[in-house]
């Protein structure tokens, strides 16, 4: 089995501590290339991974587009900006929890929607077009449009849409915009996969069923609901349940636990494998990544 999926977002420079005082290590990461980085690694060769963003023109923009080389996920999509540049972002950590610095006022990812004939070339014959509620929370209203129209036209040509919520209020004018947006961008999107922590706070979701019910109700075909190593819910038109009693794992590090799981449940999904499944693959993908520091963890595949 082979095809193409296709990551739409903003792949920043990453610190991240190194495990020493004031010693960091450099790395390239952001929520959607991260999930694709995880993807390439699941699933076989015969599979194309590529990532849809927009750099600048200097030496950090430059070796994102080496990273993705090296890492084997196509950067044809990914353009060049003459005035901006990649941003930058540093976690900290204290009891295993992250928490973000950023600098990417001037990140060059916030144009990546400007041009819609290269929006729906890079959709053409994508399998799968994945983005997330921070590829959105980037943009602005113009851009924003721009890329769920091309979403939903890529949907109607058979290309199926997957939306992670992932909700970043300081990311957005204010909530009432980012509920409305995140809302809209589920309504086109085949499976949606939020986090019930971020539901609950900004949604006043009662539990994952609500998140579940709501969603369906605003379009969406299917809704997987994440919660942080508790019980999964899912529901929609591929059917619905829950899966309980997954492995608890005390974190190191959980800057890439939901997009690890979100690789991990659709590259599962991908070669054939059910549900129930998919979730508990994912599960355990997710728990080897927070047991190390970082967003791209090689030694969970080792």
């Amino acid at each position: 089995m082979s095809g193409r999926i296709l990551s739409i977002g903003e792949a920043m420079v990453e610190l991240s501590g190194a495990g020493q005082p004031d010693l960091w290590r450099l790395g390239i990461a952001g929520d959607t290339l991260n999930t694709a980085w995880y993807v390439r690694r699941l699933l076989p060769e015969s599979w194309q991974v590529a990532y849809c963003s927009r750099v600048g023109r200097g030496e950090f923009s430059q070796r994102m587009i080496d990273f993705l080389a090296t890492e084997g996920i196509d950067a044809s999509h990914v353009s060049r900006d003459p005035t901006r540049e990649i941003a930058l972002y540093a976690i900290s950590l204290k009891d295993g929890e992250r928490s973000f610095s950023y600098w990417r006022d001037t990140s060059a990812a916030k144009r990546l929607a400007d041009d819609p004939a290269a929006l729906a070339e890079a959709m053409r014959d994508a399998d799968i077009a994945y983005f997330s509620g921070i590829t959105l929370g980037i943009l602005l209203e113009a851009g924003r449009t721009a890329l769920l129209h091309a979403l939903a036209a890529a949907r109607k040509d058979g290309t199926q849409v997957v939306f992670d919520p992932n909700l970043r209020p300081r990311l957005w004018p204010d909530a009432t915009t980012m509920r409305r947006e995140i809302e809209a961008a589920a309504g086109i999107a085949d499976l949606v996969l939020p986090s019930f922590d971020d539901e609950r706070d900004f949604f006043a979701d009662v539990d994952p069923q609500a998140t579940v019910a709501r969603y369906l109700a605003h379009g969406a075909g299917q809704v997987l609901v994440k919660a942080g190593g508790g019980p999964v819910h899912y529901g929609g038109r591929e059917g619905a349940g829950v899966i309980d009693g997954l492995p608890r794992e005390v974190p190191v590090d959980t800057t890439s636990a939901g997009d690890s799981f979100n690789a991990g449940y659709l590259a599962a999904r991908l070669v054939g494998v059910d549900i129930p499944e998919a979730i508990r693959r994912a599960h355990d993908l997710s728990r080897k990544v927070i047991r190390q520091r970082g967003a791209l963890v090689r030694e969970a595949f080792t």
